[in-house]
């Protein structure tokens, strides 16, 4: 990761706000976050599960899925505009919807 990429939290995904500070970078946005990750390591490590298994609850699961389904909407809109001969604009306007589809899916939980 290059030095001016923004950072994310490693349990929500919030941006972390540059810091300026020396040590170690931080890796949660907050308390909350870093007990959650904590309370999920030590679940992991209860459970036998590796730690870099990703358990979803069946609603995180099903919003994941349902996300997907956009992604790949927003997809097929943009090949069948472009099968179609749709103008430039309105293939550049399904391309960005494209990319928001897909920035959603950038951040589980």
């Amino acid at each position: 990761m290059e030095a001016d990429e923004p950072k994310h939290c490693a349990w929500c995904g919030r941006r972390l706000p540059g810091s300026g500070r020396i040590g170690r970078p931080r890796r949660y946005c907050a308390q909350p976050c870093r007990q959650r990750a904590y309370e999920r390591r030590a679940a992991l490590q209860r459970g036998g599960l590796p730690e870099d298994a990703v358990v979803l609850s069946t609603a995180e699961l099903a919003d994941l899925q349902d996300r997907l389904f956009q992604l790949r909407c927003a997809a097929e809109d943009v090949v069948t505009a472009a099968q179609d001969g749709a103008e430039n604009e309105e293939l550049r306007k399904l391309a960005a919807e494209l990319v928001e589809s897909a920035k959603g899916l950038e951040r589980l939980r």
